[in-house]
């Protein structure tokens, strides 16, 4: 049988952090059984908390995307932290903006690569392939870097 004082510490603990941050349920299992709670308790809470909608996949994928789209990361980068998060479909909300419209991957880039850059294109070869990697680094696909870049500039 389970014990309830269990579930009630088990439970306390994951509102605890769930105050401090939005989590996924991968995040919350994790550090509950490190915290040695048993694991079938620990499913029974979380899964009480979702139903009483207090964790919620979506609000946490959308956090993370808010997080990464301040941070000026592409979609490639968000969705590698979100599933690294345990999160495997963020859901067809998350990757929107506050307006609730689709992000505009190519507007982000931009605007990261102005402000990091400036306003001049590249001069050379070599400043375009900066450039190109720095805008990879961030996650942002091939496509969209080609876009912002434009054609590699000729001696």
């Amino acid at each position: 049988m389970k014990d309830p004082a269990s579930e009630s510490e088990i439970r306390s603990r994951a509102l605890n952090l769930l105050a401090r941050r939005e989590h996924s349920p991968a995040e919350l299992q994790r550090k509950l059984a490190a915290a040695g709670f048993e694991t079938e308790v620990i499913g029974t809470v979380l899964a009480q908390l979702a139903h009483d909608g207090l964790l919620s996949v979506e609000r946490f994928a959308q956090a993370r995307v808010r997080q990464g789209l301040s941070r000026g990361d592409g979609p490639r980068k968000i969705a590698s932290r979100l599933q690294q998060a345990g999160v495997k479909s963020p859901g067809p909300g998350a990757m929107r903006d506050d307006n609730g419209e689709p992000i505009d991957w190519l507007a982000q880039a931009q605007g990261l690569c102005q402000r990091r850059f400036g306003d001049a294109p590249p001069d050379s070869a070599k400043e375009w392939s900066r450039r190109a990697r720095f805008l990879a680094a961030r996650g942002y696909p091939e496509q969209t870097v080609r876009q912002v870049l434009g054609e590699i500039p000729r001696p």
